[in-house]
């Protein structure tokens, strides 16, 4: 595959993603602060927007608008390469989403552009994973998808344990709990943590169950798995023997969170250790590009 399709197709997901991401915290957030004091509803944006990497000077509804606008633009360029079924699907959503009157969304109608935004990533998925062969091109959307969803996940885990988890000392308060059921739903998870755990809502179960669980499709472990995976089948078909570092490097994040116990994360320090796994994931994005994207001549002959 060319390196500028699969480089169009890598940040056409993590894009996408970033944006469902960005709507789902923002939606969560809005509806736990209908009935909280200003104080408290200043630090919750404080941390959301600590959780969704400190962005410059935008506004979240600039931000999910720009994260889709270059989404649209990324599968534009590589039209040749989806089926038309996905470009009039996100195309449809550009068109619903820049409708939008920015200003008048944050005022009035907030809920009504969140959820237009996570409902048309969610069938933009689904008609992805329906109509697009699941060969290599598939392969780097999923590689998009999933490494943008670590790094988001890992870092509202980061985000919350600086608040809550870092302090052992203090005493939970009764409005805390509120918060948990917040971080759960900002990763769609309440519902599978209560299966699991039942209600009991307890900080280092929660975190062993984002972090941990292999089988929740937004926990990190579970994110890591399906990186890896996809990885592995590009590996394959691209036929690479230039590929030891990148299979490392994955593999090495893999293993740690495949084997680690939430005793011994705790122990550790979770805090470095959430941070170790933000900064594995740059390290395979830079080894992804250099082996895929930006490669030498040399590199490319030997290939």
């Amino acid at each position: 595959m060319l390196s500028r399709v699969a480089d169009n197709l890598y940040w056409m997901s993590r894009y996408l993603e970033r944006a469902e991401h960005t709507a789902r915290l923002v939606d969560v957030n809005l509806n736990l602060m209908l009935d909280e004091p200003p104080s408290v509803a200043d630090r919750r944006w404080q941390r959301l927007h600590s959780a969704l990497g400190n962005p410059p000077g935008l506004a979240w509804t600039e931000e999910v608008t720009a994260s889709l606008t270059s989404a649209r633009e990324n599968a534009r360029q590589v039209r040749e390469e989806i089926s038309s079924e996905q470009w009039q699907r996100l195309n449809r959503l550009y068109l619903q989403v820049t409708r939008y009157n920015l200003q008048e969304v944050e005022e009035e109608l907030p809920s009504e552009f969140l959820l237009t935004v996570i409902e048309g990533v969610h069938l933009f998925e689904g008609v992805t994973d329906s109509t697009m062969s699941h060969g290599e091109g598939w392969q780097f959307i999923q590689v998009g998808r999933y490494i943008e969803r670590a790094m988001a996940i890992t870092t509202l885990l980061e985000v919350y344990h600086r608040e809550f988890w870092g302090h052992p000392e203090r005493t939970l308060e009764g409005s805390e709990y509120l918060e948990w059921i917040g971080l759960l739903r900002c990763c769609t998870a309440f519902e599978a943590y209560c299966k699991v755990y039942t209600a009991d809502l307890s900080p280092d179960r929660i975190l062993e169950f984002l972090l941990l669980n292999p089988e929740f499709p937004h926990a990190v472990r579970y994110s890591v798995d399906r990186l890896q995976s996809a990885l592995e089948a590009i590996h394959g078909e691209a036929g690479k023997r230039h590929a030891v570092p990148l299979t490392r490097l994955a593999g090495r994040l893999q293993a740690s969170l495949g084997f680690a116990q939430i005793s011994e994360i705790l122990a550790q320090g979770a805090g470095g250790y959430l941070q170790g796994i933000v900064r594995q994931c740059r390290e395979i994005h830079h080894a992804l590009y250099e082996l895929y994207v930006n490669y030498s001549i040399q590199t490319a002959l030997a290939g």
